[in-house]
Order: C-alpha cells, then structure tokens, then sequence
C-alpha cells in the first residue's frame, strides 16, 4: 500500500481543518516480491487492489469514517454474493491500535480463522485461543481467503512525515489517518471459490461479466440466427452486458460452455422456436429452465435482473 506516498502528497496541499475530512483511493496494478506465486490469482506477483485513506483531525473523526469505510465493505462483500467473516486482527507492521480482515471461507485459502460454531463470531487464528470466550464452545479452524483490510493508523505517518494541519485555535496538529485495502484480483478468486458447481463458475448477478448468453443451436438457420441477433441487440440497446455464441459448434459444447462461464441467464434458441416460437430460459444458479414466447422474453429477463 501507499501510506508514505499519499501522506506526503496530502502533507503538501492540505494544510487547514477546514480541508478536512478528506478520503483519497486508487485502483491500480501493485507488485509484490512473491517467493513461491501460487493459488492463482489469490497470491500473485502481480495483483490489482483497491486501497484507500482517510485523513481527519481527531480520532472521533477517524472512527466515523472507519466505521463509514467499514459498512460500505460489507455491503460491497456482501453484493458480490460473498459469505465473509470480519475479524479484529493485529495491526502488525501497518501500526495504529485496530484493524479489521475481511475473510472468506474457502478450502483453498492459505490463512486460518477461529469460529464460534454457537455464537458465529470470528476470532483472528490464535493456537492458545482454545474456547470462544463468550459461551466457551470449541472454536472451529476454518480456512480463509483475506480480501480486504481496514486499519486505524492514528498519527503514526503524519508525525513520521510531518504532516500537520492548523487547527480551528491555530495550533499545528498531525492528522489523523485510516487505511482501507480490497484485493481485487483476490476477491475474484474468492467469489469463484464460494460460487460454484460440479459444471463451472455461477456468477452471481452483480458481478458477472455477462448477464445474458445468447445460445443459436443452428447458426445456418437464417430464423434462428435473425431472433438471436434481435435479442441481442434488444437487451444491449437496455445496457445489459450480453454475450452471443455465434459459434459453429455442437448444442452440447455451447451449453457447456456457457455453465462453466457461469453467466447468469442462458437464452437458447433451437428448433422449438421453429415450431412455436419460444425459447428457452435457464437460470445458471438453480438450473431452473422455463420457456416464453420472444414477446414475453425482454422483459422477462428484465424482471428477473433487477427483481
């Protein structure tokens, strides 16, 4: 993360309490001088992550954007379809006095959490800690996939790289900071490790890179091919993401293909349309199928994307 750098940005254009609060975030490439990459894109070389960080001029000021920062990661975890467990962790080398991880469960991952299996409070891993404190039931190891961190850091790099504020009596004051961090790549990764079946990925609906596949069974049907292309263009003009298979392929490999995308909605188009004019449409999720004539599809598939 960028501590140093974006307080000795902040330092040289912020110098009055009337400036603050102020949050700053970036999303970028980072690099990290990984031993032994492994687990995909969960420990890489190269990642993408968000991170960001508040600067205020107290710690009362800091807890209201910590907990701010703090609410809005879970919402963000929690529409990615996410099943996470937020931890209280030691701050370590990042300083400060707390720090939250956000963790999700998954056999893959490299780090362990502690479980209440009665009270469901998480506990960062600690091999001492061999009861919940709470209700004393046996705590549950549980393998975890870190995606995102949240951090009080106080004045540690303010009075490090000196940068002071004048406060509303005049006096020079260092400024009180947060950092926030999500793994981008990494919370990709873990998404797919909590959604999924034996035939591929099942995005859940916020963030999947397609909304809608298109499948044409027989793309030398001129008929066929047409209500494909219709709907496509139908469901692009509304701004839904739509992926057509256009493909010359067998109906088999398209509907492989498109449950190991795991795109929400699968539209299939085959010799049923022919004869009745409806089509077929699956939810990825349940597998769920139903048919509708091609009046009723657009705002079918409209109806069950935004509820």
């Amino acid at each position: 993360t960028h501590e140093e750098v974006i307080t000795d940005l902040v330092k040289n254009s912020l110098s009055s309490y009337r400036q603050l609060p102020l949050v700053l975030y970036q999303i970028q490439t980072k690099f990290r001088d990984e031993i032994r990459p492994r687990f995909g894109v969960v420990r890489a070389c190269e990642f993408i992550m968000k991170d960001a960080y508040s600067f205020d001029q107290d710690e009362a000021g800091l807890e209201k954007n910590y907990q701010a920062m703090h609410t809005a990661y879970k919402n963000i975890f929690r529409r990615c379809g996410l099943d996470y467990l937020s931890i209280e962790a030691d701050p370590g080398v990042m300083g400060g006095n707390m720090s939250h991880e956000f963790m999700v469960p998954a056999e893959s991952g490299e780090d362990v959490a502690l479980l209440c299996p009665t009270c469901k409070i998480a506990y960062a891993f600690n091999e001492e800690q061999k009861s919940c404190p709470k209700c004393k039931v046996k705590l549950e190891k549980l393998n975890c996939i870190e995606i995102g961190h949240t951090f009080k850091l106080g004045t540690k790099y303010s009075l490090a790289l000196e940068a002071n504020f004048l406060d509303a009596e005049g006096k020079l004051t260092p400024i009180t900071m947060g950092c926030y961090g999500i793994g981008v790549s990494r919370l990709i990764a873990a998404i797919i490790e909590q959604n999924n079946d034996e035939n591929g990925i099942i995005w859940p609906i916020e963030v999947s890179p397609f909304k809608v596949a298109i499948l044409p069974l027989d793309i030398a049907d001129k008929k066929i091919m047409q209500q494909a292309q219709d709907i496509y263009r139908q469901l692009s003009a509304k701004g839904v993401c739509v992926l057509l298979d256009d493909r010359d392929e067998r109906p088999g490999v398209k509907f492989k293909d498109a449950d190991l995308l795991g795109m929400t909605l699968q539209v299939v188009i085959g010799k049923e349309f022919l004869k009745s004019n409806e089509v077929e449409l699956k939810l990825r999720k349940d597998n769920k199928k139903f048919s509708k004539s091609s009046e009723e599809l657009i705002s079918q598939i409209d109806k069950t994307l935004n509820g």
